[in-house]
């Protein structure tokens, strides 16, 4: 059992909690993950470990309230416990030798581009931020993002905070003044898409962080396999970062899109019950 010290909503549909996990700790760097499962009946789910505190042997987790289990996760109060929290599981991101850095996340993507940014800004790399949110209530991690990169660069759907638009309307006119040792793109399988079409144009080497349907993260079920160039991968064991110009984007979509009305079907039952756990 894992005791959630700290709750705390960063808009009305993302959460933040603190995991007491001192083992997970331990080990945890920047771009592995923790499965985790609510209770006895619970599914299991993968959730980007965005920061760890070792002083007080905590995990933070950042989810949005999107699916059954999330809603379930949401439901918990402080001081109550998470059944399963295994990890950190995955490769941790390799940031080694990199001088001059362009990190783009879109969404709660920004709970993976935060400790990246994070590790890279402490070995002394120069780090510059595309983040883009719907609006400006979705935003998350404002202040954080602050503290450890360069320059930062907003974007909002409807213009609420920073540019109206898209990050990729940064990047083109980014790169059209200078340019990046590697750019990370983490976000919605749409943008990364995006990101790496125009990088692949400068020939800048581009990591995006895959989040495909994920049960055991062992790599024993095929779950998670994705198209990466002629090879199957599996995002648990060999990612989840992968070379952004190879990944097969268009399959990813597709897979991820497989248990979308089902996933949407016990979402509005959990709802609809008012389903909680104490």
């Amino acid at each position: 059992m894992y005791k959630i010290i700290l709750k705390k909503a960063l808009t009305d549909q993302i959460t933040q909690m603190n995991v007491y996990a001192p083992d997970v700790v331990k080990h945890a760097k920047a771009g592995q993950f923790v499965i985790l499962r609510v209770d006895e009946s619970g599914e299991r789910i993968p959730l980007t470990i965005a920061d760890v505190d070792k002083n007080d042997g905590t995990i933070t987790i950042i989810f949005q309230v999107i699916g059954k289990t999330t809603y379930l996760l949401n439901q918990k109060k402080e001081n109550e416990y998470i059944l399963d929290f295994v990890g950190p599981l995955g490769l941790a991101t390799n940031i080694d030798d990199l001088q001059n850095v362009l990190v783009i996340s879109g969404g709660v993507g920004s709970a993976i581009a935060y400790p990246l940014c994070k590790a890279l800004f402490n070995q002394g790399t120069y780090v510059d931020l595309i983040a883009g949110y719907k609006s400006i209530s979705q935003m998350i991690l404002y202040n954080e993002f602050e503290a450890v990169t360069h320059h930062q660069f907003y974007t909002t759907d409807d213009g609420s905070f920073g540019k109206k638009g898209f990050v990729t309307d940064v990047l083109k006119t980014l790169l059209e003044k200078q340019t990046y040792d590697h750019v990370f793109a983490i976000g919605p399988i749409v943008m990364m898409k995006a990101v790496s079409e125009i990088t692949k144009l400068y020939h800048i080497p581009t990591t995006v962080s895959l989040n495909p349907i994920m049960i055991d993260g062992t790599g024993m079920c095929g779950g998670c396999r994705v198209k990466i160039g002629n090879q199957m991968k599996f995002a648990c064991v060999d990612g989840p970062d992968f070379d952004g110009h190879l990944v097969d984007y268009d399959n990813l979509l597709k897979r991820n899109q497989m248990y979308v009305e089902k996933e949407s079907k016990d979402f509005n039952e959990v709802k609809s019950r008012g389903d909680h756990h104490e």
